[in-house]
């Protein structure tokens, strides 16, 4: 009876992941990257299918439960050592871009006067992994389908363009393969726009801006945390006769997070191959384009385009703030 009720919207869900890593393969560079697909293929799908109700329940399953599982599996891609080997200039940039990200945002929030949810996705799009960041966080502060749509969306059109320009400004300032891959692992989103970005410039520079990119994605797991607490706090506080008592932590801690955490150990213990390390990777790639289709199949355009001007002139301040502040921070570091 369970299998029935959940199986023809899990079916679809897998059925858009299914495109999207086909034409993701198409293409001549990862550079959109599948999950994006996925998320705009269910949105497109949405007119046509929001109507049957059979879906719902499969669809709703994949958005958070099929989503956690391809978080989880995407620790595999990340060893506590690569954080270590980013050394200590990667991590105080990351200092600075995370003091920037979320302080910008806040300043815009208060300004601009836009959802607290929809400004802190924008921001831990910055700050740690793009795309990913806010697919984990989203449900996690129970923001509505249509802002983590757009967010996705913002995020996915920095990374363009910050593919194609970041390595012609890089030449242009006489850059060094060191300086051009922290830049562009602390100020650029997503991970496939970093290893984009960094590799058009140089081997060196990819590798490195890859191995901070992914020291980044690490801090995923405490910044997860303090939202579900801020998150729990604001929920407790709308209720007069709940002000005064304490937030549950146990009840509100994000439980995947320490699968997350777990992948991270087992790749850390090096007791897999290559093949089985890059197996896993595809698979939660796969999961996380499933869970996009999902929120996708329950998100329209126009509910994405009623968000307004607004936060998308929000997501550009943060992320041009992060990148400025970061290219001062390594002017003065060498």
């Amino acid at each position: 009876m369970m299998i029935k009720k959940y199986a023809p919207g899990v079916l679809v869900s897998l059925m858009i992941a299914g495109v999207s890593l086909a034409i993701n393969n198409v293409l001549p560079v990862d550079l959109i990257g599948m999950a994006l697909i996925a998320l705009l293929l269910g949105m497109l799908l949405n007119p046509l299918l929001h109507k049957y109700d059979v879906l719902d329940s499969g669809i709703d399953w994949s958005a958070k439960y099929i989503l956690r599982t391809g978080i989880i599996l995407a620790g595999i891609s990340l060893s506590f050592s690569q954080v270590f080997e980013a050394g200590k200039y990667a991590l105080i940039l990351l200092g600075f871009t995370f003091l920037t990200a979320f302080g910008v945002g806040y300043i815009c929030r208060k300004l601009f006067k836009i959802d607290w949810k929809l400004t802190s996705m924008l921001s831990i799009s910055t700050a740690i992994c793009g795309g990913t960041a806010v697919a984990t966080l989203g449900p996690v502060i129970e923001a509505d389908n249509k802002d983590i749509a757009y967010a996705l969306s913002a995020t996915f059109i920095f990374d363009l363009l910050t593919v194609i320009v970041f390595p012609w400004i890089g030449v242009f300032l006489g850059m060094t393969d060191t300086t051009f891959g922290l830049w562009v692992g602390t100020a650029v989103n997503d991970t496939s726009s970093v290893v984009a970005a960094g590799y058009a410039f140089s081997e060196l520079a990819g590798a490195l801006a890859t191995i901070v990119k992914l020291t980044r994605t690490l801090f995923i797991v405490p910044i997860v945390i303090i939202f579900s607490y801020i998150y729990a706090r604001k929920n407790q506080n709308q209720g007069v006769s709940k002000i005064n008592q304490k937030v549950n932590i146990l009840a509100i801690f994000p439980w995947f997070i320490l699968g997350f955490i777990a992948f991270i150990g087992v790749r850390s213990l090096n007791i897999l191959s290559d093949d089985w390390v890059l197996s896993i990777s595809s698979i939660s790639k796969f999961f996380m384009a499933t869970a996009l289709g999902a929120i996708g199949l329950k998100t329209s355009f126009k509910e994405v385009t009623s968000v307004g001007v607004k936060p998308m002139m929000v997501a550009v301040i943060i992320d041009v703030s992060v990148v400025i502040v970061s290219f001062v921070v390594l002017s003065i570091m060498f």
